[in-house]
């Protein structure tokens, strides 16, 4: 086959050599053309995701990193994603709001194979990457508005720390019955916070609850209850630690992950999750005392989305002791919390916006 290639090659009959080389050339620049701009389109792909990842993992570094230190992490992240080339962290800034947005940019002088023909040894391949990272909960305030039941529980927020894989206690919510007898029952509710091994407590709930003859000049607040013929009157006195204090503040800034647990020893179930599907519906999140409607069965819950920022949310939980659905009347752990949203290294906060 080649002797006869060569045979044509040095053939002098005809013209069809000085044709046939002048159409060689133009065929193989196009050929070659083709093949570096498929590669050149794979590599900027390439280049964009590693690109994409690495602007979207310098977004859950602490605030106080220095931008020198981001660009350092977002050009470790790029390579090790395989993008090619060097990749520069054009800006990063984070609104008074707490609002951060970021942009990126690599460029790689990608070197062709078949151009070169044509005198051209590298094709400049560029992308850029950009993100918003909206404001997140960082502070958390629980405080307690009314607990009653005859059943003693106590509320846990757990939360994970950003790296780890177990859940901690940061604070709790533990109530007493006093045995008055009256229909509703009431007692005695304690908030602490709790770092580590150190609990402090932060406000302590106090209802006294006796019988009356009638309902006449009742003190502001007084909750009314009759069973029967007896009346019933209970009065709550809250207490702060400090005086000035405002309930359970926590700081869940570094927490990637949150939720409540309700022990209740004599309930059934005993123990209410709010990331678990089958006992999350005691949960009740709303807008007021009396707006607050139940978590729907099968649902888990977000507490970062759960409590509002910079506005008081209203939650409440029914222990066990009436079945659900049920309106928030029948529930026994009522608590107000308010959020403080912030730049937060939470993932799930951050779009990629171009």
């Amino acid at each position: 086959m080649l002797r006869y290639a060569s045979d044509f090659v040095r053939s002098r009959d005809g013209s069809i050599v000085p044709v046939f080389l002048m159409i060689l050339v133009p065929l193989l620049l196009a050929v070659g053309l083709s093949v570096d701009y498929t590669s050149a389109v794979q590599t900027k792909s390439n280049m964009q995701n590693a690109l994409d990842a690495a602007i979207l993992s310098i977004t859950t570094l602490p605030k106080t990193t220095t931008l020198a230190d981001r660009e350092k992490s977002l050009q470790q992240s790029f390579a090790a994603n395989g993008g090619q080339g060097s990749a520069t962290l054009d800006s990063f800034v984070v609104a008074a709001d707490g609002t951060a947005t970021a942009k990126a940019s690599a460029h790689y002088p990608m070197p062709t194979n078949f151009m070169q023909i044509a005198k051209v040894d590298t094709v400049q391949v560029g992308v850029t990457s950009a993100v918003r990272k909206r404001p997140a909960l960082v502070q958390t305030t629980f405080r307690v508005t009314k607990v009653s039941g005859y059943w003693n529980k106590t509320m846990t927020l757990y939360g994970t720390k950003f790296g780890d894989t177990v859940a901690k206690p940061l604070m709790t919510i533990t109530y007493t019955y006093n045995g008055f007898g009256d229909p509703k029952g009431y007692g005695t509710a304690i908030v602490s916070t709790i770092s580590g091994s150190t609990t402090t407590k932060v406000q302590q709930q106090v209802c006294t609850t006796a019988t009356v003859k009638n309902f006449n000049s009742l003190p502001s607040g007084a909750i009314t209850q009759t069973s029967g013929s007896k009346k019933y009157v209970t009065t709550c006195a809250d207490t702060f630690y400090p005086a000035n204090g405002t309930g359970a503040v926590i700081d869940v800034s570094q927490m990637d992950s949150l939720y409540l647990q309700m022990d209740v020893p004599s309930g059934s179930p005993k123990v209410l999750k709010s990331n678990d599907p089958a006992t999350s519906n005691r949960l009740y999140i709303g807008t007021s005392n009396t707006t607050m409607p139940e978590v729907a069965t099968g649902q888990t819950v977000d507490i970062f989305t759960a409590v509002p920022c910079g506005q008081t949310g209203y939650q409440a939980w029914e222990d066990g002791g009436n079945p659900v659905p049920a309106d928030v009347s029948n529930a026994d752990f009522f608590y107000t919390v308010q959020g403080k949203c912030d730049f937060n290294q939470r993932p799930s906060n951050t779009v990629l916006t171009q």
